[in-house]
């Protein structure tokens, strides 16, 4: 059994990296009162006895936790198997995610990138360890964690990564990404609860099929997109750019129960978007060609793989309650995880926070059954 706690150090590992540039602000909803008002993201599959569907999203649970309703609670609480994305119990996810970043045998970074990029690079990193002392929080240090041990946990051994996962790793090098590490992001809490419950747990995907599509960008993609991820950190740095969209306004939106199909689906991919009004045609397009490559393998793919699976185990496990936990992203927009269960007769219908949640075998449950799958990566 791998020690969960270590998960969220793993250099570039999907379940943690940042969804889009971080700045600080409030990110709770200011319209709370009653449960019936709270946001919902999970779905009912109706059958006996139910399953639901639950759309997460990756950052810290602590900042979320406390929105979501009690029946979406309840639902994961009284489900007899949970699934999610990745297994995150297996050793093979850890070791598997770690192999997928790296370069062939024998190459560098160095050699791969062009030099003015790797120069900028290897600069920006310098100021990210010189800056990350005074990044870190009080709780953070109380905890025993210090900046020289996180930095080698999240950007060590960069030279022999592949350049895509560079990028992603940049994108979450932020003050913001950094003063949140150490908490579990929810799905992992999910299944470190699912495991303290005794539950049995799985994944209906495999660390490769999330992995091999960020490594089948090409090499002009892959450099265009790690120089405007550097760009956009150096403008940063220089207090010349604000992000449009931000891990505070994802939580934001995540608290608000704004069902918003695009700020969600990039965190469900764990890409950023490159696209801006900014860049030259030729640029633009670049941008586009990338977004749509990432919407196509790490979204629409992704959900139709994923609703299969959904519908196997459903068929499978007649009997059986499931709470399957996914990126809110792949239950956003079109072709979604849904929309693939819908495609097969089920019936699977939006749950609003007051609504009950009755127990598996309970009579009055009518035709459902419990499969909430829990919120991505990311970007696209």
């Amino acid at each position: 059994m791998v020690r969960r706690g270590w998960l969220w150090l793993l250099p570039g590992s999907l379940l943690l990296l940042a969804t889009a540039r971080q700045s600080l602000g409030p990110a709770a909803c200011p319209l709370r009162g009653k449960q019936s008002d709270l946001n919902s993201f999970l779905w009912t599959i109706k059958r006996d006895p139910p399953s639901y569907f639950f759309g997460t999203i990756h950052v810290p649970y602590t900042r979320v936790w406390d929105f979501i309703p009690e029946n979406s609670k309840k639902a994961f609480q009284q489900s007899h198997i949970v699934y999610f994305e990745l297994d995150l119990t297996d050793p093979y996810t850890i070791s598997a995610l770690t192999s997928c970043q790296l370069l062939p045998q024998g190459e560098n970074l160095q050699d791969v990138l062009p030099r003015d990029i790797y120069r900028r690079l290897k600069r920006h990193l310098e100021y990210v360890k010189l800056m990350m002392p005074s990044w870190m929080t009080p709780d953070q240090r109380g905890k025993g964690l210090y900046a020289d041990y996180l930095f080698n946990a999240i950007a060590g051994n960069w030279e022999r990564k592949r350049p895509v996962w560079v990028m992603l790793m940049v994108n979450s090098l932020t003050e913001v990404d950094i003063k949140s590490r150490g908490v579990p992001v929810l799905d992992l809490y999910l299944a470190q609860e699912a495991e303290r419950l005794r539950k049995q747990t799985g994944a209906v995907e495999r660390v490769e099929e999330q992995c091999h599509p960020l490594n089948g960008l090409n090499f002009s993609q892959v450099v265009f997109a790690l120089n405007q991820t550097l760009l956009q950190q150096e403008s940063l740095r220089a207090g010349s750019l604000q992000i449009p969209y931000t891990t505070e306004d994802l939580i934001k939106h995540y608290n608000c129960g704004d069902l918003s199909s695009i700020i969600f689906n990039h965190d469900a991919s764990q890409v950023p978007n490159f696209i801006n009004a900014t860049l030259p045609a030729h640029e633009r397009i670049t941008a586009q060609e990338i977004d749509s490559y990432f919407r196509q393998e790490l979204i629409y793919k992704r959900n139709e793989r994923m609703g299969r699976r959904v519908k196997d185990l459903l068929e499978e496990y007649p009997d059986k309650s499931f709470f399957f936990a996914f990126g809110a992203g792949h239950f956003m927009g079109n072709n979604t995880v849904i929309d693939v269960l819908r495609r097969e007769g089920y019936e699977i219908e939006h749950t609003p926070a007051g609504q009950a949640i009755n127990k598996p075998g309970d009579s009055n449950s009518g035709n459902s059954c419990f499969a909430v799958i829990l919120g991505v990566d990311i970007h696209h």
